[in-house]
């Protein structure tokens, strides 16, 4: 059990974030961080649905610090971050930065904090999809090897590590997801009530989500993506990302979402209604392969690769864009039932929800010992 934030000396740790990921999985460890923590927003995701509607819902104070450098390419916004960064953790040197995951953020704050001299604490470090076409893979890869802290989730990532010549500065931690999710899972009457609101009964829709480059830059393979949703015997529920709408509106895409429960991108405790009422979901999303091992549904998994092994075989398959997310799709609702039955007694490989206490341990432990002075 860590000491409380509060009872230690006067830190200044920078938690810094610029997505709806990592909002929601950090907040558990800012919470416990107390007023020892200082949340920095990148502006990676400026949208008020991916932004400021998940620090509400998670109960998170206002930024401390805007950097603003939504709406460019990845170069750019890496640019802007490490030079805005550096000017910030030059003027207030901070006693640690803590970064989770793999953005664009992520990647910025460790070169920033690298330059400046300042512990580097990665959440969620040791992820390999080792599919070296992804930015996210170069993004993680980069900062667990500048990080002086790295909290794994799970044993397969700490093999990753390991086998980088990764070390000593390891702790596996699990997943904050799982505390995430067991806090904000709103009460069966409260989901009953969005079901009704989205005209959806319980297991009778499919949830479904895209927004990574592979999947929704290229026409073809969104129009593939897209038709495949739009044969499936149930209605799908579509949350549309941003990024995803504007290649529909570009491709001239539009006619396949008529078949599609088209709905603006939704709070995270609303996500989780529909993902634990549906039949199943399809997306590529990492986040979610990992939540639905915790609310217990089956996801399938439409992407070249993924960092997240965990849960294939179990809660997830993984499958390319093309005729198999039908066919996969078809085969699970057959029996749905007995699918459901089957996941409901299989422990998420994430943990117990105990991560965000073990990582402000952790995060204690190093700054009790001796922390660098210099770049």
């Amino acid at each position: 059990m860590p000491t409380p934030a509060s009872a230690i000396e006067p830190r200044d740790i920078m938690v810094v974030l610029g997505t709806r990921p990592e909002i929601v999985k950090l907040a558990g460890i800012v919470r416990l961080l107390g007023d020892t923590a200082t949340i920095v927003h990148t502006g990676q995701h400026y949208d008020g649905n991916l932004s400021e509607i998940f620090l509400t819902e998670l109960g998170l104070p206002e930024p401390a610090v805007h950097l603003g450098i939504g709406g460019e390419r990845r170069g750019i916004q890496i640019g802007l971050a490490v030079e805005r960064l550096d000017r910030l953790f030059t003027d207030r040197r901070p006693d640690a930065v803590v970064v989770q995951g793999d953005t664009n953020t992520v990647l910025a704050a460790a070169i920033a904090a690298n330059a400046c001299g300042v512990p580097l604490v990665h959440v969620e470090a040791g992820l390999r999809s080792h599919d070296r076409r992804m930015p996210e893979e170069h993004n993680r890869v980069v900062a667990d090897h500048l990080a002086d802290l790295l909290l794994a989730p799970t044993e397969v990532n700490r093999s990753n590590l390991l086998a980088e010549g990764i070390g000593e500065r390891i702790t596996v931690t699990g997943n904050t997801v799982v505390e995430a999710v067991h806090e904000l899972l709103p009460p069966r009457t409260e989901r009953e009530a969005l079901l009704h609101r989205f005209d959806v009964e319980s297991s009778e829709f499919v949830l479904s989500t895209f927004h990574r480059p592979e999947n929704v830059d290229d026409p073809d393979v969104l129009a593939t993506i897209l038709q495949q949703l739009g044969r499936l015997p149930l209605p799908v529920v579509l949350p549309l990302h941003p990024r995803t709408t504007a290649s529909i509106h570009a491709h001239g895409l539009g006619a396949l979402l008529d078949p599609l429960r088209v709905v603006e991108p939704i709070g995270y405790r609303a996500f989780l209604s529909l993902g634990a009422e549906a039949a199943l979901l399809i997306s590529d999303s990492g986040g979610i392969q990992e939540e639905v091992s915790v609310y217990k549904r089956p996801l399938i998994v439409v992407r070249r690769s993924t960092e997240r092994p965990e849960v294939l075989g179990t809660f997830a398959e993984r499958v390319l864009p093309g005729p198999k997310i039908g066919d996969l799709a078809h085969t699970w609702l057959e029996d749905l039932d007995a699918l459901h039955g089957r996941l409901a007694d299989i422990p998420s490989p994430y943990g117990d929800g105990t991560a965000s206490k073990r990582s402000v341990a952790a995060i204690e432990e190093l700054l009790a010992g001796p922390l660098r002075t210099g770049p």
